[in-house]
This record gives structure tokens, sequence and C-alpha cells, in this order.
């Protein structure tokens, strides 16, 4: 889930940024470093939007910048296990798929893919189902559902666990699929038969 969340803290501001605009120094120094940075508490800080207030500058005898107290504004990004996320296939293994799911690449085991015997297309770049014939493959935009979420760090050491087996997940087009397949099962089903009293 996106939001945008208010921050504060201590702002080292060298003395080559004195020369400039004090708000334009520190929103700087504040996109260089946090921006991409992943916390377990808030989530992995997309952006920096904008500096609301700054404190009065305190020198510390030994450093030549300037220290202040700063509140600001970023987006924040923080997945929550059970959240439906749109995402695109980036890449296929024999062992699942990897979804871009915002800034954060999570992956969907083979055994998460569908409700379906899968085949594992090596020369396609794709997973085909046995009996619906449903096919995933690079490029594809897919609807998915987190089931684990472990946030490290880092964006590359932050991982997402995803799942399309519930129906309304996976491709757009599977949920033709799946409605054509419940329609079938319904007219297969004989009626019951009403109980005398």
């Amino acid at each position: 889930m996106y939001a945008i969340i208010s921050m504060k803290d201590t702002v080292r501001v060298p003395p080559k940024e004195f020369g400039g605009k004090l708000k334009d120094s520190i929103l700087k120094i504040l996109k260089t470093e946090y921006e991409g940075i992943v916390d377990e508490s808030i989530g992995v800080i997309v952006a920096v939007l904008e500096v609301d207030k700054v404190g009065e500058g305190k020198v510390i005898p030994g450093d030549g910048a300037a220290y202040y107290e700063t509140e600001y504004n970023a987006v924040v990004y923080k997945p929550e296990i059970k959240e439906i996320v749109e995402g695109t296939i980036t890449e296929i293994t024999e062992f699942g798929a990897f979804v871009r799911t915002g800034p954060i690449e999570g992956l969907i085991h083979v055994s998460q893919i569908m409700n379906d015997y899968i085949n594992y297309d090596a020369k396609g770049s794709r997973f085909v189902g046995k009996e619906s014939n449903k096919k995933l493959g690079l490029e594809d935009e897919v609807i998915a559902r987190i089931a684990t979420c472990s946030l490290k760090g880092n964006i590359p050491n932050s991982k997402l666990g995803l799942t399309m087996r519930q129906t309304g997940l996976g491709k757009e087009e599977w949920l033709s699929v799946d409605l054509k397949k419940k329609e079938k099962k319904k007219t297969k089903e004989p009626e019951k038969k009403k109980e005398k009293k």
C-alpha cells in the first residue's frame, strides 16, 4: 500500500551546500540518502516530496557542516499480507514467475500460479495450464495477492511471496475461463431431490 507520511530527522548540510537555498539543499540531501531505503516499520521510501520545516542550524566543533532538525514528507510503499497487487511478469523460471509490483519484485512460486497442472515451456518462456490452457508469459499484466513479505534493509534483499490461485487473480483473460468452467460444472451437477417430511 502506498502512503504519504511525515518524517523528522536531523540533516547534515556540508559547507559546499551553504550557498544555495537551505530547503533545496536539504531536499537534495534527503533524496540522496533516503530514496530506495527499506525500513521494516514504514516500508520502502519511494520518494522524498518536500521539506516542511527546518529548525535552527547547529554546528559541532571540528565539523564544518551544519545540522538542521527537519520535517519532511515522503511517499512510502508498505506491502501488506493479503493485499491485492497489480504487476508485470519480468522473468519466468522453472520454479516460478517474478512480478514487478511497484518498487519491489515478488515471486509467484510455480505451485501458486494457477489451480491446474502446469507445464513449463522453457523455449517460449511461459507456463501453460494442462486442462485450462491458461498461459503466463513475459510482460503479462497480472493481479496477485501478497502471501508473504520480508523487508530487509534494501530493495534487492526484500522479498514478496505472491499467489494467483484464487478466482479473480492472474491475467484478466483467465477470469472468463474460470467463469466458463464454473458454468459447465453447474450444468453437470444433478438437481437435488426435495425430501418429503
